[in-house]
């Protein structure tokens, strides 16, 4: 579980990077190559994230419910912090 918690952390960082980094260093400074490098790496972290929580979901470590919320939460801001901090706990 403590590799969950660690690629929970890194996606949910690589995210933000793209969101308030990346993206405005884009359409603020014209800087589009932030966006390539850092969405290639959120985009690995992202389905790396989700092989690690269904690994534990088939497993038997995790239920269903929670391995969907921690896909769901994989999608959206701020979301893996909060799946790491209240699902997982």
């Amino acid at each position: 579980m403590k590799f969950l918690k660690f690629m929970a952390l890194l996606e949910g960082t690589s995210l933000l990077l793209l969101l308030f980094v990346a993206m405005p260093l884009k359409y603020q400074f014209g800087m589009p190559e932030y966006v390539s490098l850092v969405g290639r790496a959120h985009g690995g972290l992202f389905i790396a994230f989700n092989i690690v929580l269904f690994y534990h979901v088939f497993k038997g470590q995790i239920s269903e419910v929670k391995g969907f919320l921690g896909f769901l939460a994989s999608l959206i801001p701020f979301g893996t912090f909060y799946f790491k901090a209240k699902v997982l706990n």
